[in-house]
């Protein structure tokens, strides 16, 4: 069996992205996988990293951040849905990568060597993000800039493997039948674990 944890970066859970999760937790569950969910617009906590890493104790971790931490150790399969604002994630979802992913959980320096051990090895990741762009424009223009900051310097710098992404372009334009398109695509993909 996986543990799958979706983690919903957009801050309403009345939004197309929490549509998109419910219809992944519907096919992963049918798929015999037991879930668990983040949702980051619920979550009490400061997504400022205001001191960097120079305070790391345990006890400066919100409770709401504990949990999370808690449930991507838990998790062999993470998957994360979010629109893209302005070239990036939400500032509250790049926050929460800021305050979760920490020295010690996510990634560890020792003596002597540059690269760091990658704590979070052994989990699968998928990316689903919507974006008013269209794909082609994101991937010719932009170059996906996005997708490669967030799989070369966060997810595959802590050890997620393989890691995924799926895009839903033009969501400003999408029809009804575009979108519920979407809802059976990510229904299907929930169904493959993928």
């Amino acid at each position: 069996m996986k543990n799958v944890l979706l983690i919903l970066g957009h801050p309403s859970k009345n939004s197309f992205n929490a549509s998109l999760l419910e219809v992944y937790k519907k096919g992963a569950m049918e798929a015999g996988a037991e879930i668990k969910t983040i949702y980051i617009g619920e979550l009490v906590f400061n997504p400022n990293l205001a001191e960097g890493y120079n305070k790391r104790e345990e006890n400066i971790l919100e409770d709401d951040l504990k949990d999370a931490q808690s449930k991507i150790s838990w998790a062999s399969h993470i998957v994360f849905i979010y629109p893209t604002w302005w070239g990036s994630l939400p500032a509250v979802t790049k926050g929460f990568f800021d305050r979760v992913f920490l020295p010690g959980f996510a990634f560890k320096y020792h003596k002597g060597n540059p690269l760091p051990e990658k704590l979070l090895k052994g989990r699968s990741l998928r990316v689903i993000s919507t974006m008013d762009t269209p794909k082609f424009w994101f991937n010719l223009i932009y170059g996906r800039a996005e997708y490669k900051m967030l799989k070369q310097l966060v997810f595959a710098f802590v050890g997620f493997s393989p890691v995924r992404f799926t895009t839903i372009g033009s969501a400003r334009t999408n029809t009804p039948a575009d979108r519920e398109k979407w809802i059976n695509k990510i229904y299907k993909m929930g169904l493959k674990l993928l």
